[in-house]
């Protein structure tokens, strides 16, 4: 196949960016989108320029590392991680924009690379679970009914790639948020920090800078893992629980 590519390039982050466009040829409807990306990096350097700077680890659908916006969709036509989209959902002779995550919480760090420790600084305000110091305990001393186990197995599925903030009109991170903390709250060994997990968590979110929920949906169509929209309001109820139990001067600004 024959593409031409239109990418966004920015040396940094202070520095102006703008689309360029490339012609690609060769692209078999085999490769992935980041081997497609790949060949083009590999005729930049021969001819002396500097390769398209983008993310990427595992290149198997698991790390979330690879976002990107292809033809203003987040990780591109199918519901899958860039890594995993094949270059035959393309046609030859199409014109393919590429542009980075946009939103104010993931400033550009350069081309297609944004930084999203925002998303690691919610983590860490109560994404986990405090664990006693000591021998591990008996994995079956406490019970876990089936339902719950599977809720909890469905929000732990999501892998941070932050497709639901880019999709986002609003650049809003509630999925993201709401599916670490459902996945933790529902669980027994969740339960000690059931109140302070969401407070915080939803105070750091708002406090990154993220935009608010309307419910528009965009999120949940966009995730590669299937984030189901009800997390939200699953959240939301959590949170206006623990809001209710807290002390006043306790509850996010």
């Amino acid at each position: 196949m024959r593409l031409t590519l239109r990418v966004w390039r920015q040396r940094g982050p202070e520095q102006p960016g703008a689309m360029t466009t490339y012609e690609v040829d060769g692209i078999s409807e085999d490769m992935s989108f980041l081997e497609m990306l790949d060949t083009l990096n590999e005729r930049l350097i021969l001819d002396g320029d500097e390769p398209v700077a983008f993310d990427h680890d595992c290149r198997e659908g698991i790390c979330g590392a690879c976002g990107m916006v292809i033809n203003g969709q987040a990780h591109g036509p199918e519901r899958t991680t860039t890594c995993q989209l094949h270059m035959r959902h393309f046609s030859d002779g199409d014109t393919i924009d590429i542009e980075p995550w946009r939103a104010a919480a993931f400033p550009v760090v350069k081309d297609l690379v944004v930084d999203r420790s925002a998303f690691d600084r919610i983590i860490g305000s109560g994404g986990y679970v405090t664990a006693p110091t000591g021998s591990a305990p008996e994995a079956h001393a406490t019970p876990v009914p089936k339902p719950v186990a599977d809720t909890a197995f469905e929000h732990a599925e999501c892998i941070g790639c932050g497709a639901c903030v880019a999709a986002c009109p609003n650049g809003s991170a509630m999925l993201f948020t709401s599916a670490k903390v459902v996945h933790l709250n529902v669980l027994p060994q969740g339960a000690p920090e059931r109140e302070s997990r969401v407070l915080d968590m939803v105070d750091t979110m708002d406090a990154e800078g993220f935009g608010g929920c309307t419910n528009t949906g965009e999120c949940a169509l966009a995730c590669p893992k299937g984030i189901p929209l009800q997390s939200i309001a699953t959240m939301n109820r959590e949170f206006l629980r623990a809001a209710r139990k807290a002390p006043r001067q306790a509850w996010p600004v």
